[in-house]
């Protein structure tokens, strides 16, 4: 082997969604998960799995269609936290989807990039409970390699034999985004002739939910768990809690030509950012100059921009930040763009979020159809812009290609946004 037979090419190439694959609390699989998420249902219920007598939020997004015994035997599963159960699952249906054999993913010019937040939470709560239990509990010989934040990066590589560059990216609720726009780099500039990416996360347990009710940012409408998560209304009182995988294959146009593969989408920028400012409060400039960038890498101008599928968490400080970045980067234009929060339906997935909304931002894009934000009930000043409150849009009458936008913000100031457009070939 030669120097130059790995050097990267720095043209920039064309980069397009081939395969989706998805779990979800409204179901797994994209058909299922379209269905549901663009007629406007929710996927939010009470927790069943453990004790929640203590808490003040007693509801999440379960994925409860989600069987793992169906992807994997009993061994497997024992070596396997759920969060990278959920993300192999996720991957399967996405090299399927993407007319890819096993072996076509192979090899190192296949890179697999995936964003978590909480990594293998569960296996961690296990293990502690051992820990401290007086040396009553057995602990698990696995317990490091089955919680290690990039464990489900890693075992979908070992189950693919994908070579290539393994990266994980934690930037708390962006960091399915960021994992897919560094996907896009690696495919663009030539370091990679495909990437596995999104991102996957299972953070549904008692400890996790015991310190996010410290901090009083969830929503506490137990009662009627699908109706809890309000999105842009004056009377959202917090996010709701989820767990979930989305992947997509990412490759060069030219290859998904050649092979006569299905195609989703084109991405065409990113853009991300760090407001630099305080550790849980979001700033619009920092979100802002994120979208500014991901037009700007894409070639794009803010009139070109049909829908955008927004952070949309459900507390007060994100979705009046998130209103007032949008209105800075669009102007006037802004109140004419629907915006849209798939969390009124699936919860906040955390690490997996900026992934499954953008698998939701391409689906938009190739059925014509922009998902609802549900359960929107009283106007807010603050939040005043067009937010598909009526339930789904058919949007069918547009011309030509649709192009779309999708905004993951997180703690620590971690914003990233993604642009992608419809594609005919």
């Amino acid at each position: 082997m030669k120097v130059e037979d790995v050097q990267p090419n720095m043209t920039k190439r064309r980069v397009v969604v081939t395969g989706i694959g998805v779990v979800s609390p409204v179901g797994v699989g994209t058909e299922k998960f379209w269905s549901a998420l663009s007629a406007g249902r929710s996927g939010i219920s009470a927790i069943e799995d453990f004790d929640t007598s203590a808490l003040r939020t007693t509801i999440a997004g379960v994925c409860r269609d989600f069987h793992s015994e169906e992807f994997f035997d009993e061994r497997e599963l024992s070596r396997l936290d759920r969060v990278s159960q959920m993300a192999l699952a996720a991957t399967e249906m996405a090299v399927k989807d993407a007319a890819l054999k096993a072996g076509d993913v192979g090899g190192f010019d296949t890179g697999v990039i995936l964003g978590t937040g909480f990594g293998g939470q569960r296996s961690i709560e296990d293990f502690c409970g051992a820990f401290f239990s007086n040396g009553q509990g057995r602990r698990s010989a696995i317990a490091i390699p089955k919680s290690m934040y990039n464990a489900p990066s890693s075992n979908i590589a070992i189950r693919f034999k994908a070579r290539g560059p393994n990266i994980t990216v934690t930037t708390a609720c962006s960091s399915g985004a960021n994992a897919i726009g560094q996907a896009f780099y690696l495919v663009r500039y030539g370091h990679a002739e495909r990437v596995i990416a999104g991102g996957a996360d299972s953070p549904i347990t008692p400890v996790v939910m015991d310190a996010w009710k410290e901090m009083r940012v969830l929503s506490t409408k137990n009662e009627q768990p699908a109706r809890a998560c309000k999105p842009f209304s004056a009377n959202r009182d917090g996010f709701v809690l989820a767990e979930g995988a989305g992947i997509v294959i990412l490759e060069t146009l030219e290859s998904a030509v050649a092979r006569g593969a299905p195609i989703y989408a084109e991405i065409m920028g990113y853009g991300s950012t760090a407001d630099a400012a305080h550790i849980t409060f979001p700033d619009p400039e920092g979100e802002a100059t994120a979208m500014m960038r991901a037009l700007s890498d894409g070639s794009l101008q803010p009139s070109e921009i049909d829908y955008i599928n927004a952070h949309g968490t459900a507390t007060k400080l994100n979705d009046a930040s998130e209103t007032e970045a949008i209105k800075r980067v669009f102007g006037s234009r802004a109140y004419e763009i629907p915006v849209s929060s798939s969390k009124s339906m699936l919860g906040h997935s955390m690490g997996a979020s900026g992934a499954i909304e953008l698998i939701a931002a391409t689906m938009a894009i190739k059925t014509k159809v922009l998902p609802p934000t549900i359960n929107y009930e009283e106007p807010d000043p603050q939040c005043d812009l067009d937010y598909v409150t009526e339930g789904p849009r058919d949007v069918s009458r547009l011309t030509g290609v649709m192009t779309a936008m999708s905004n993951s913000f997180g703690f620590g100031g971690n914003n990233a946004v993604l642009t992608l457009r419809g594609i005919s070939v």
